[in-house]
């Protein structure tokens, strides 16, 4: 039996309900980050929250969560569900409006807390393939994370459910953009390439934490509009996300990669890892790099 917190309670996740006239069903109103705990310690919260709440305020949804108040509930929830690592997506929605368009702030949005255990992955390594589907643009000046996720449900439909597979996006132009739950890089000749934000891409938690850790450790990277041909010549790609981590790439379309024997993936790994349960955010990472 699974737990998750709905606006103050936490409740059976068979028992949670929303008002169906909730702007986040009507509307595709609102907006999510997903994350992992280790050893109940919420890893790069305050990252997160900070591109939540950044978010909330450009979608006009009255709300500004604290670090305190996230952790409480997460340790409550972790603690229901007899769990320390764990899969946890945090949801915000408008709450409820009339029918049509509200331009007016939204006063009383609906939090949802979600949990469940860390998916278990059968590989440590992806196999990628370019999608027919284009990358959309961003509804507004940059891609949120929200609740508009029908690119990447046509996507992943184009893939299926293996997953090990994940599938890679090129936009309308076609530059490499991301996976449909993803961010890639790759490497060559000892630099590090991903596509940049001006491609309409999410710019993931831990794509910035790996932008981080490369200016940290010294080693070369840019952010840039890359054409196919640029990726396939990589000696080395790896996939980010907040779940998985950093998965290396063993085949892209036809080609071969090293995978889990590609160097500079396997100790940004190593690395990684070394930070999911220390108190360490992106920030100070920032300040070291900055004395």
């Amino acid at each position: 039996m699974m737990y998750v917190y709905v606006n103050g309670s936490i409740v059976k996740k068979e028992e949670a309900r929303i008002s169906p006239f909730d702007h986040g069903f009507m509307y595709g109103l609102g907006l999510f980050e997903t994350f992992r705990t280790y050893e109940g310690h919420p890893f790069l919260l305050d990252d997160h929250l900070q591109r939540l709440n950044d978010s909330l305020r450009e979608v006009n949804i009255k709300l500004q969560l604290k670090r305190a108040e996230i952790i409480e509930i997460i340790h409550q929830l972790l603690e229901a569900n007899k769990m320390k690592d764990a899969y946890v997506r945090l949801n915000v929605s408008a709450g409820i409006g009339d029918l049509g368009l509200q331009t007016n702030e939204y006063e009383e949005p609906t939090m949802i807390v979600y949990m469940k255990p860390v998916p278990h992955f059968s590989s440590n390594e992806k196999v990628c393939k370019i999608l027919n589907t284009r990358r959309n643009s961003p509804e507004g000046e940059k891609r949120l994370k929200s609740h508009h996720y029908l690119n990447n449900i046509f996507g992943k439909r184009e893939i299926g459910n293996n997953p090990n597979i994940e599938g890679i996006f090129l936009t309308e132009a076609g530059f490499v953009a991301e996976g449909i739950v993803s961010n890639i890089f790759w490497v060559k000749n000892g630099v590090v390439y991903t596509p940049s934000v001006d491609t309409g891409i999410l710019n993931g938690i831990t794509r910035q934490f790996v932008l981080t850790l490369l200016s940290v450790l010294e080693i070369e990277y840019e952010e840039g509009l890359y054409k196919l041909n640029e990726l396939e010549q990589a000696d080395e790609i790896f996939l980010t996300n907040s779940i998985q981590e950093i998965v290396p790439v063993r085949q892209f379309n036809t080609r071969v990669y090293p995978g889990i024997e590609g160097s500079l993936s396997k100790m940004l790994k190593q690395q990684y890892q070394r930070f999911t349960t220390s108190l360490w955010t992106r920030c100070q990472l920032k300040e070291r790099i900055e004395k």
